[in-house]
C-alpha cells in the first residue's frame, strides 16, 4: 500500500503504546501471554482486517506487521477513532513495522499460530519476483516462526500472483487446505480489508489456505 509521506509518522506510532518496536518488547509481552495463541497479519494496510480479527477472538493474540510507517501511521489512528467511538480498548492486538524477511530475528521458532497474506504488493515484473511475500525466501521464512501444522492464509485479486503463488507453494511442498477461484461467491466466513471492499466487485477475489 502507498501512501504520501508523513514526516511525523514515526512519531505518531511511537506516541501508540501498542506499537512494538523490536523483538525483545515483543517477546516481552509475548511471554506473559505463553497460554495464548499468536496470529500474524504481513502487510495489514490500515488494520481494519486485522482489528476485526482480534475483535472476534479475544483470548488471544493478533500482531498487524506494515513495513510502511505513514501507512502504520494511519493505521494507528483510525484504531484510535475506532476505540474513542466505541468507548473500548482492545488489548490482545498490537502493530509492528519491520520487513518480512526479518520476521525471524523478531519472532522464535514454532511460535506463530497462523499468517495471513492479504492483497499484498504483486510486484508484476519478472526482475522482482523475490520481493512477493510468497517467494520461497519468504516461505522459509514463514516454515521457521509457525507452529507445527501452522497454516498462512493468502488473498489476492491479481490473478498473476496467485498462480505463481499456487505454483510456488507447491514446489515448496505445502499442504493445501482451500483454494477458491471466487471467493465471493462461497458462503465461507470471510473478513474483508479496506481494499478488497473496494475492488471486489470489479472481479474474483483468490484465496488459498496451506498448511506446512
Amino acid at each position: 500500500m502507498r501512501t504520501r509521506f508523513n514526516p511525523k509518522a514515526i512519531e505518531q506510532m511511537n506516541a501508540f503504546d501498542r506499537y512494538i518496536k523490536d523483538k525483545e518488547a515483543i517477546q516481552s509481552i509475548l511471554d506473559k501471554n505463553k497460554e495464548k495463541k499468536i496470529f500474524l497479519e504481513i502487510g495489514m494496510g490500515k488494520g481494519d482486517f486485522i482489528t476485526s480479527l482480534s475483535q472476534l477472538d479475544k483470548d488471544n493474540i493478533y500482531i498487524g506487521v506494515e513495513v510502511s510507517p505513514p501507512v502504520l501511521a494511519l493505521a494507528v489512528k483510525k484504531l484510535q477513532r475506532y476505540e474513542e467511538e466505541n468507548n473500548i480498548r482492545i488489548d490482545n492486538l498490537y502493530f509492528m513495522s519491520f520487513d518480512a524477511i526479518e520476521l525471524s530475528s523478531i519472532f522464535n521458532e514454532g511460535q506463530i499460530e497462523k499468517i495471513y497474506l492479504n492483497f499484498s504488493d504483486p510486484w508484476p515484473k519478472k526482475k522482482h519476483a523475490k520481493r512477493r511475500l510468497t517467494n520461497e525466501k519468504f516461505l522459509e521464512q514463514y516454515k521457521k516462526v509457525l507452529k507445527e501444522h501452522g497454516q498462512i492464509e493468502f488473498k489476492t485479486d491479481n490473478r498473476e500472483l496467485f498462480e505463481y503463488s499456487l505454483v510456488s507453494m507447491q514446489n515448496f511442498g505445502l499442504k493445501f487446505i482451500e483454494v477458491y477461484l471466487d471467493l465471493h461467491k462461497t458462503d465461507i466466513f470471510n473478513i474483508q480489508t479496506e481494499y478488497e471492499k473496494k475492488f471486489s466487485p470489479f472481479g474474483p477475489i483468490y484465496k488459498i489456505v496451506v498448511e506446512y
